[in-house]
């Protein structure tokens, strides 16, 4: 069972000893760090990271501007501007001819209505499409196919020269918020509540153009989807506003398990739920999702929650990983995680499995006694000498032993706990006092 440790955070103490899930915080013992690093730099509302390579990523957000990080350093390489309005979308556009040496670029999107391809070696602009009619909400690039898509009011397909090769017609004014590209030359969009699939053919008369044709409309959501991930060529998983999280066949795109508040419910099984009048909807809305192919790493609210499909719960959180809600989290090599907020600020965080503390044996009559008390000495050796199989004895550790002890000496071993002997009571005292909380309860079969 894989269970991670994220460094860093502001979780109040004692709460990993209440609940089974490993609480990412810097109260674990096996966890050294208390934050990897803090980014700052925007401006403004940090809502979009894309990993660029092993050691860069990029942060955008609403002051316009993209930042190339060095994710080990922290370092800011580049300040990339040429918009004039808040980044709507961002992805990787590294060229995949293998002809050539790979160019790192990625893509980004703006209230400006205009796309930008920008070279992360330089930090240079290298190309620019101003032809769009409406604010482009979400970006993708099919590798498989070498073409890229922008949605919006609509879905566009261009090619990697900034061509249009076709568009759907207007969808709705909402637009498409987010998409994800599934097997089988489909892609999965996010429109309201409805998830509409998407497939790509090619264009008849053997040209470079492309048909995108409407196959399927899924309608299981409750509230408008803000999140798409693809988990594996199998599984892709969506999360809504209202917190709910469904697991999708990427197939044939039949729903196969769904959770709503899943943070709140498996979380936390022994700690008694907050009870409040009125919950804001950014504490419960799944803003991002990002996937390892064995758990999704959701951000919802200021947390970030990790989610074991095959397990289908939680199995490590940060509630509060930042001072206000987490827009977008994105997994980088080396075990790591980076997350960006409303409060202008982008963390590192990095991710561990949990290291076993090593179990405390349990004591035999063989073991040192924890107390040199010659009264426990004593009751211990007559126990031995009562039980007929001295091997036993040997393994039995110190309930059982009194369970033998409390039936030598002829105590009641079942009955109503009001009646026991000023003996019964005497036992139990002098056990408290040498601090081996041993209850009565052991003495009842």
């Amino acid at each position: 069972m894989l269970r991670w440790l994220i460094g860093g955070g502001r979780e109040p103490q004692g709460l990993a000893e209440k609940s089974s899930v490993q609480t990412i915080g810097e109260e674990q013992i096996q966890n050294p760090y208390t934050e990897l690093l803090v980014l700052k730099g925007h401006q403004d509302i940090v809502r979009f990271l894309v990993q660029i390579d092993d050691c860069r990523f990029a942060s955008a957000g609403d002051d316009g501007i993209i930042f190339l990080w060095n994710a080990q350093t922290g370092e800011k390489l580049f300040e990339l501007r040429g918009h004039t309005h808040k980044i709507t979308a961002i992805a990787p556009f590294s060229s995949s001819d293998a002809s050539e040496e790979k160019k790192h670029l990625i893509l980004t999107a703006s209230a400006d209505r205009t796309v930008i391809v920008w070279d992360c070696t330089s930090g240079r602009q290298v190309q620019k499409v101003s032809c769009f009619h409406s604010t482009v909400k979400c970006l993708t690039v099919l590798q498989r196919l070498d073409v890229w898509l922008s949605g919006g009011s609509d879905l566009c397909v261009w090619n990697r020269k900034l061509d249009l090769l076709c568009k759907t017609s207007h969808l709705t004014d909402a637009g498409i918020s987010a998409l994800v590209e599934l097997p089988k030359n489909c892609v999965a969009a996010a429109v309201g509540k409805e998830l509409i699939i998407f497939r790509l053919i090619t264009s008849d008369d053997g040209s470079e153009g492309w048909n995108v044709l409407e196959v399927k409309r899924l309608v299981d959501h409750q509230d408008n989807i803000l999140s798409l991930v693809s988990v594996n060529d199998l599984t892709f998983v969506t999360g809504s506003h209202v917190g709910e999280l469904i697991v999708w066949d990427a197939l044939d795109w039949t729903k196969q398990a769904s959770e709503c508040n899943f943070w709140d419910s498996s979380v936390h099984p022994d700690v008694q739920p907050e009870i409040k009048l009125s919950q804001s909807p950014n504490e419960t809305s799944v803003q991002h999702l990002t996937s390892d192919e064995e758990c999704v790493f959701a951000a919802v609210g200021k947390g970030i929650y990790v989610y074991n499909l095959q397990m289908k719960r939680v199995i490590a959180c940060q509630r509060t990983a930042h001072e206000s809600s987490v827009l977008h989290i994105e997994k980088l090599p080396n075990r790591q995680l980076i997350s960006c907020s409303e409060d202008g600020s982008v963390r590192i965080w990095e991710l561990r499995e949990k290291q076993q503390l090593p179990a405390e044996p349990v004591p035999t009559v063989l073991d040192p006694l924890p107390c040199k008390s010659k009264w426990l000495q004593d009751l211990v050796k007559k126990a031995k000498e009562k039980l007929a199989d001295e091997h036993l004895a040997q393994k039995m550790c110190f309930p059982h032993l009194l369970l033998e002890l409390g039936m030598t000496l002829g105590f009641s071993t079942c009955g109503d706990l009001e009646g026991q002997t000023s003996r019964q009571t005497k036992l139990q005292r002098r056990c408290r006092r040498i601090h081996l909380c041993i209850s009565w309860s052991w003495l009842v079969i």
